[in-house]
Formats: C-alpha cells, structure tokens, sequence
C-alpha cells in the first residue's frame, strides 16, 4: 500500500472547496432550489443502491440520461447561476465573506428614509421590498430590471403617479435597486384585516414564502409599515423604522462573525 504524502497546498484546497459548498448552499437556502437538490440526492442514493445490488437497468438508465439531466439542472438553477454570477462581476462574493472595502450602509438608509418620509408626507403609496437569504429571482423576473444604485430621487420617480412602474414592488438587493413594477403574491390569511389593501396583502404574502423584509407607505392613511415573517407591524415612527432599516444594513465586520472560519480569527485576537 502506497504513504499516503499529505501537502500543506492540500489544506488550502479543501478550505476553499468547504467554502464554495457553504456559500453556495446558504444562497439556495430557503429557495425552491433547495427542493430540487433534495429530490437529485434521492435519485442519486437510488443510483448508488441499483449500482451496488448490480440493476443492471437502474444503472443503463442512468447512464443513458447523465447528460440530459445535466442540462436540465443547469436550466433548473439558471436563475441561482445567473445570481451567482453577478455577485461575482460586481464584487458582491468577497463583500458577503466579510472582506468588504467599507461600509455604506447609513448612506442608504438615509436615502430610503428620506423617500419614505416623502411619500408619507404626498400619501404616495409605495411597496419596497428588502431582499435578505431568500432569492427573489422569479420575482425580479416579474418587474422591470434597473439595477441601479439606491438613491431618494430615483424612489420618488418609480412611485410617481405617473411612472409605469408605480403600481408594483422595487425589490432591493444588497445596496442596489434591481428591479421595479414587480408583482408579489398575495397573503390568503383569513386573520389580516378586511381593511388592507392589495399593497399590504402583497407586503405580508411575500414575507410568508421568504425572509425578505418590506415597507410599505399607505396612499389613504398616510402610514407607514413593515412586514416580516408573515406579520405586518402598522404605523411605525421614523426612529423604528430607520432602526430596523439599519439592523438590515450592519457592517460586514459584524455579520462575518457567523462565518465557518470567524472562531479562528477570535481565538487569535484572544491571544
């Protein structure tokens, strides 16, 4: 039997393939990705076990229909991919690893609270969706693609009465707006008030399918709302709302403390 010769180079190698395989599955966490990758898992263990007993034709089927159930995975996850790639073209990978250059989190909470307190001010209504683990992908399909950087005058423009776009969901992404005119399910609970309108129905059901946070500005009653979890809290005050908003937008330094690798970097420091 051959030594087996163990390389420092092999450490660094397993490192980054255990860190790929976190972070790709925190991005599919808590979509309908996640079903999917149950459901290949099971047809795999299905493989192995017809491998294993010799099938002959469990294992001719699968070698037949690798490559087509490969293309069909590829399409299945387009939209992960295709988020996953663009994290990658704007930088956005290393940033939520917690190698970020800097934070500009209070600068866009500013903007957005500046344009909330506006469209209360005009009883503008406006839905604006913050988007946290769960993907939004399909729903961003639904809207018209901006991706641009957030900013007061460019919220105030999408929810005129007079944009197109007014009438349904901007969904944020990180520090970008990246879609607007969007189309949200509505929540089907029978315990929300007769009195909601379509924009908080919306507001509640897209908090019941992910994690995402919402605000909402009543065009009628001039109030402002935040819905998380499937429950709408009405008739916030700026300082809740900027709180809460800030909450979203903490530092990277702060959130890389959940990372695999953080307790090392703190039992260093404690040294």
């Amino acid at each position: 039997m051959p030594d087996i010769i163990f390389r420092w180079n092999d450490i660094i190698d397993i490192l980054v393939v255990t860190t790929l395989i976190y972070y790709i599955l925190s991005w599919l966490q808590g979509t309908r990705a996640i079903q999917v990758i149950q459901g290949i898992l099971l047809i795999l263990i299905i493989y192995l076990v017809g491998w294993y007993l010799e099938l002959h034709t469990i294992e001719w089927l699968f070698d037949k229909f690798a490559a087509v159930i490969a293309m069909m995975l590829i399409i299945i996850f387009q939209p992960e991919l295709r988020r996953t790639l663009e994290r990658f073209g704007r930088g956005k990978l290393l940033s939520s690893m917690g190698f970020s250059a800097g934070h500009k989190g209070a600068w866009f909470v500013r903007h957005l609270i500046r344009a909330i307190e506006t469209f209360s001010e005009t009883k503008t209504g406006a839905i604006i969706v913050i988007e946290r683990n769960t993907g939004l992908s399909e729903y961003v399909e639904s809207g018209i693609r901006l991706d641009a950087i957030i900013s007061t005058e460019l919220l105030l423009s999408i929810f005129s009465v007079k944009s197109p776009m007014h009438d349904g969901a901007v969904i944020i992404q990180g520090d970008r707006i990246v879609a607007a005119g969007c189309l949200l399910p509505l929540s089907e609970s029978r315990l929300l008030d007769k009195r909601l309108g379509t924009r908080h129905r919306a507001a509640i059901g897209i908090t019941e399918v992910s994690d995402a946070v919402v605000i909402v500005v009543s065009e009628r009653m001039e109030t402002i709302s935040i819905a998380e979890n499937g429950y709408l809290t009405r008739s916030l005050s700026r300082d809740m709302l900027e709180e809460k908003i800030l909450h979203l937008f903490e530092p990277a330094s702060t959130k890389s403390e959940i990372l695999p690798w953080s307790f090392i970097w703190k039992k260093r420091a404690e040294k």
